[in-house]
C-alpha cells in the first residue's frame, strides 16, 4: 500500500502560479503511476495530469501548456506545477497512485486533497 499527501494549496490570484506537491510513503514509489485530479464544486473528479512508472505524462486540454507534472522518484514525491491560473481552476486537488499487478489486479490509493482557490 502506499499512503499519500498533498501540500501547496491555497489562495492564488488569476494568472499566478502554485506548485502542488505529493508525498507518497509505504511502497515502492518508482513503480505507480501517479496522476493529479481536481474536482470542482458540484463537478465529477477530472484527470488533469498524469505521469507513468517510465516517466511519460498527459494532460487534460484545459491545462495544456499551463501545467507540468514530474516525479523525484529519489524523494518518492510528485509535483504539479501549475502557471497562468484561471478561475476555472479553482477545485480540490487529489494525489493518486495505481499500479497494475502481475495478477491483474489494480490498486488506487488517494490522498486527502488540497484546495485550490483562485481568486481575485
Amino acid at each position: 500500500q502506499v499512503q499519500l499527501v498533498e501540500s501547496g494549496g491555497g489562495l492564488v490570484q488569476p494568472g499566478g502560479s502554485l506548485r502542488l506537491s505529493c508525498a507518497a510513503s509505504g511502497s515502492i514509489f518508482s513503480l505507480y503511476d501517479m496522476g493529479w485530479y481536481r474536482q470542482a464544486p458540484g463537478k465529477e473528479r477530472e484527470l488533469v495530469a498524469a505521469i507513468t512508472s517510465g516517466g511519460s505524462t498527459n494532460y487534460e486540454d484545459s491545462v495544456k501548456g499551463r501545467f507540468t507534472i514530474s516525479r523525484d522518484n529519489a524523494k518518492n514525491t510528485v509535483y504539479l506545477q501549475m502557471n497562468t491560473l484561471k478561475f476555472e481552476d479553482t477545485a480540490v486537488y487529489y494525489c493518486n497512485a495505481e499500479r497494475l499487478f502481475p495478477d491483474a489486479t489494480r490498486y488506487k490509493s488517494w490522498g486527502q486533497g488540497t484546495q485550490v482557490p483562485v481568486s481575485s
